[in-house]
């Protein structure tokens, strides 16, 4: 199986929340957290290697984040498993989006791209 076939067989569902207990509207820090589940669909284990984050603030300010696996872990996810994790960020205004991709690698030390569609993060209320 070529890579780009592994790469749409990786299902990644995002669920977001605003902390208000850790916000401070006033100083323009807005914080978010985003849990995470990976899904394996293929045939084979595959390993979460690392990720990259293009985070975009309300007032179009681009940040870019990558690094080596998540949350501290490289995790490998066996055939129709999941891999969960929560993690966060912070704006500088009430909404903003994510997008990026993580790099996987298959048994066999193949790397493929899995992307991680456009999500909103939002204040409640913010979108009207």
């Amino acid at each position: 199986m070529d890579p780009f076939e592994y790469g749409r067989n990786i299902e990644i569902d995002v669920l977001t929340s605003y902390l208000p207990e850790q916000s401070d509207p006033e100083a323009h820090r807005f914080v978010f957290s985003y849990q995470i589940t990976v899904t394996n669909h293929n045939p084979d284990p595959v390993k979460l290697v690392s990720r990259r984050w293009v985070i975009t603030d309300g007032n179009e300010q681009v940040q870019e984040v990558e690094g080596e696996g998540v949350v501290g872990e490289q995790p490998v996810i066996e055939p129709d498993q999941s891999f969960s994790y929560t993690s966060g960020t912070v704006l500088a205004t009430e909404v903003g989006s994510m997008q990026g991709h993580y790099q996987m690698q298959t048994e066999d030390e193949e790397s493929f791209i899995a992307p991680i569609p456009a999500f909103t993060l939002a204040q409640p209320n913010a979108l009207h």
